[in-house]
């Protein structure tokens, strides 16, 4: 069975420290991303798969770089 948290989790938490280092709102990169603000925590939180297209809409959002929510930690 797919752990959707661990599939969604480096993404994830790259998205999160993104949000907090722009001192953004998670509700309203939501809505610009086309998500409803549950879907989008849901993503987050490991409680919805995070497909292709929703990590295209949230790097269009974001203005960042596939490569950017993709790293892992400080290497």
């Amino acid at each position: 069975m797919l752990d959707i948290a661990a599939s969604n989790s480096i993404v994830a938490d790259n998205i999160n420290q993104i949000i907090k280092e722009r001192n953004l709102k998670q509700s309203a990169i939501a809505c610009k991303a086309g998500f409803t603000p549950q879907e989008f925590n849901a993503m987050l939180k490991g409680r919805r798969l995070m497909r292709a297209v929703d990590i295209a809409s949230i790097l269009d959002v974001l203005s960042v770089d596939a490569n950017e929510l993709f790293k892992k930690g400080d290497d």
